[in-house]
């Protein structure tokens, strides 16, 4: 069987030789078609791991927020409640010390005001947050260090400022200089002993241990309750644990919180990158129609041009699934020379054009080659061979011996 197979490829090999340009002219579809299927899927697969890089460093995967609802339903109706949901420190610490997996909860209330470093009379417009020393989800450490835990339980006067408010009290890379230096937050005189990493569209900001914010204020603000998972594959278990802790230990806690992570921003990238895909491969499947038509027209004339070779076959002793094999094998044969065809010119293309889309968007984007490409072209190769080779193989098999060998 495995013998039969071998030497019907290598016949068709010899075949597609003999008429080799021909049977390019004829699969011409078939490699347009698969060279832009490979162009569209790789530069899709670019966007993709572009998006999901955008979304990792704006937003944290690891995070998961409690959000105080200030509304109530009645009557399908949104009515705001007397009094919105808080949780205590006290709270959020039992909270973190119920979780089975690593994670730091996070505590902020911000607001705006004008801040001076000491000794300057120039007044910078500043988010001053009271915050845990998870400080937010994503944020990163330039210079210095963060506050701990024993500068809240012990009300320490220090702060952890971000890189826009180096720029506006210091200048550009200057954060080191301000380290160890004092600044003023109403009454209060604060010591800077770290400098967090900012977006350039995010404002100056400050954080300072939130057990120096006044409990009467605290009642009084909004403030942003969290947990920043170690891991984002423990995000899901995190907010099933958190959900359950507030069900059982809060009152009204299902109805007064909700718990919001950022899965469902690469989820819906995911959803709409597979919709464009789907999309796109119907359109250009057009193509590889076109490249089978193509692919079944060299064969038929292959079986034209052959005739008395399958008559005198089949006089020997040839069988039917012989014959059907041999341009089966044959047509597998072609589909699978375009679409080798296709996949070189759609991966040269593609690494052509990515120059020109970075330098006229001026963003760093790279076209993506996955395994999904490639299995995807492989079976393409195969469908398209098998489905426009049956009906040549058909009729050649059932091609009469003695009418073939009398039509020479």
């Amino acid at each position: 069987m495995w013998k039969n197979t071998l030497n019907s490829f290598l016949s068709a090999i010899q075949n597609i030789r003999s008429r080799f340009f021909h049977t390019v002219l004829s699969v011409l579809g078939i490699v347009i078609g698969v060279a832009s299927l490979v162009g569209i899927l790789s530069l899709i697969d670019g966007m993709e791991q572009f998006a999901n890089e955008q979304i990792s460093r704006t937003t944290s995967l690891k995070g998961i927020f409690i959000v105080a609802q200030p509304d109530r339903m009645v009557n399908d109706v949104r009515v705001p409640k007397d009094t919105i949901p808080r949780l205590t420190y006290t709270q959020l610490g039992q909270l973190h010390a119920s979780l089975t997996l690593p994670s730091e909860p996070y505590m902020v209330t911000s607001r705006g005001m004008e801040v001076a470093m000491q000794g300057d009379t120039h007044r910078i417009g500043t988010v001053v947050s009271a915050a845990l020393p998870a400080l937010e989800p994503n944020g990163t450490i330039l210079v210095g260090n963060r506050f701990t835990q024993e500068d809240i339980t012990r009300k320490r006067p220090v702060a952890v400022v971000n890189t826009k408010f180096v720029w506006k009290a210091a200048g550009k890379g200057k954060a080191a200089t301000l380290i160890g230096k004092k600044l003023r937050v109403q009454d209060q005189e604060l010591t800077i002993v770290g400098v967090l990493v900012a977006d350039t569209t995010r404002p100056a900001q400050i954080y300072y241990p939130i057990s120096l914010f006044p409990e009467a204020e605290l009642r009084t603000q909004r403030v942003d309750y969290g947990l920043e998972a170690t891991r984002v594959e423990d995000v899901t278990a995190l907010k099933e644990q958190t959900e359950a802790w507030l069900q059982k230990n809060v009152r009204n806690g299902k109805e007064d919180f909700r718990i919001m992570t950022n899965e469902f921003r690469v989820q819906q990238a995911a959803q709409g990158f597979l919709l464009f895909r789907i999309v796109m491969g119907l359109i250009v499947g057009i193509s590889v129609v076109v490249g089978g038509i193509g692919v079944m027209n060299v064969l038929l004339i292959s079986v034209s041009e052959r005739t008395s070779e399958i008559g005198v076959r089949k006089a020997v002793g040839a069988k039917k699934r012989d014959i059907l094999l041999q341009f089966l094998s044959e047509s597998v044969t072609i589909s699978t020379f375009g679409s080798l065809l296709g996949l070189l010119l759609g991966v040269l293309g593609t690494m052509a054009v990515i120059p020109i889309i970075k330098a006229v968007t001026k963003v760093p984007f790279q076209a993506a080659y996955t395994w999904n490409t490639f299995l995807t072209i492989s079976i393409i190769a195969v469908v398209v061979g098998v489905v426009f080779g049956t009906y040549p193989a058909l009729r050649a098999a059932r091609l009469d011996p003695v009418e073939a060998i009398r039509r020479e």
